[in-house]
């Protein structure tokens, strides 16, 4: 018999819990147009599969982290790997498209794997520390979205879509069975009631570091979310690329943000938070002018336009750790609260900038118009970052 953990967990642990929380979102992205034809209806519906469950992640982590301060991290994470594994055999067996998409919502509570994580590790370490276990944390984030797809193409290809759904429910059950035995509680001082844990969003909200931070998030990734977006239709009417080759393209965004979060792990032991913040920022902010540089001088080739975007992912692999780590260091003790709230303002601000490019963009200005876009957005992010350096000078954290 598997005996309940009881030590803090390994960071392999959260890696692959971070890993399974993102690659949940696009995995069987290549099985959409299968979904629609399945279940007869249009590809607009079977799109609500990705749709809604963001939508639906965003607020499971409004309500999750509450609830993580509150009665522990562990419980609300094995409670929502659980409710994981059971949507996943439901989707899996869902005949009829309103059953499959209630379960596939369901499916959303996985997200507390990647918000009850990152608290985790903020729970044990102090700021520095914990920012430098979030940046090795965060290459999983990278990593994933870009194999997900991959094998769920793969997966399609040889069994059909519903196979990416036995995938989901045998590694939830793997991950589940790994979490209770190695993913101890790390939450010493839970509240007293979960109302009162509710009423703490008030006090973060008051918090102008937190607004800081959760803003330069937002922008940061957000960046990222407006060249996902852009990126097919960029790459097909400008550049004339192929469907792998756009695919190669938007993944070497990540793979910047891989190196990005591997060098911030590195950094963020020897240096204070605001550092790697702001060199993200800085980073992402040169390539992008310098992109837009070069377009408007006449010079728009994939691979100078690719390398320019790449450095939008190396500067959120600098920044996403250690903005992620101070978020949650405005109010320790409400960690899991403001990973939530700062994960909800992200994904919903993804959503916005994602909705304004796909309005924006056309043949005509894509190459353009996508850099200064992404541009503002990071722009934005800088901006916090230096707000937020700010109020540390005039307001410093206890020690």
């Amino acid at each position: 018999m598997i005996t309940a953990a009881r030590t803090p967990p390994h960071v392999t642990t959260l890696v692959l819990l971070t890993a399974m929380s993102v690659v949940s979102l696009n995995m069987f992205l290549p099985s959409l147009a299968h979904i629609a034809e399945d279940f007869d209806v249009p590809y607009g519906v079977a799109n609500l599969s990705i749709a809604g469950y963001l939508a639906v992640t965003a607020v499971l982590q409004l309500i999750m982290g509450p609830l993580s301060d509150r009665y522990g991290r562990r419980p609300v994470l094995l409670v929502g790997l659980a409710i994981f594994v059971l949507a996943s055999i439901g989707a899996l067996l869902a005949q009829d498209i309103r059953v499959f998409l209630a379960f596939r919502m369901a499916q959303g509570t996985v997200i507390g794997a990647m918000a009850i994580s990152r608290a985790m590790v903020r729970d044990q370490f102090d700021a520095r520390e914990a920012a430098s276990l979030l940046g090795y944390i965060s290459m999983a984030m990278a990593v994933a979205p870009m194999t997900g797809p991959m094998l769920g193409g793969v997966l399609d290809q040889v069994f059909g879509w519903r196979a990416n759904f036995v995938f989901f429910a045998l590694a939830g059950a793997g991950l589940f069975i790994l979490a209770w035995a190695d993913l101890g509680e790390t939450n010493t001082s839970p509240s007293k009631t979960i109302l009162s844990q509710f009423r703490t969003y008030p006090e973060l909200f008051r918090s102008r570091r937190f607004w800081g931070y959760a803003i330069c998030i937002t922008f940061s990734l957000g960046a990222f979310y407006v060249y996902v977006a852009g990126a097919a239709l960029v790459g097909a009417m400008v550049f004339g690329l192929s469907t792998a080759q756009i695919g190669v393209t938007v993944g070497a965004i990540t793979m910047g943000f891989a190196l990005g979060s591997f060098l911030s792990g590195r950094m963020a032991r020897r240096h204070p938070l605001f550092v790697t913040v702001l060199a993200g920022r800085l980073a992402a902010t040169l390539g992008l002018c310098l992109g837009v540089v070069l377009v408007l001088s006449g010079l728009v080739h994939p691979v100078s336009y690719v390398g320019c975007v790449m450095f939008v992912g190396f500067g959120n692999g600098l920044t996403m750790p250690a903005a992620g780590s101070g978020v949650m260091s405005v109010r320790p003790q409400l960690a899991g609260s403001a990973s939530g709230l700062s994960g909800a303002m992200s994904v919903a601000g993804g959503a916005v900038l994602t909705w304004m490019a796909g309005s924006l963009l056309t043949p005509e200005n894509g190459a353009l118009a996508l850099l200064l876009i992404m541009l503002g957005s990071v722009a934005i992010s800088l901006v916090a970052a230096l707000y937020v350096r700010w109020v540390d000078l005039r307001d410093p954290l206890p020690a």
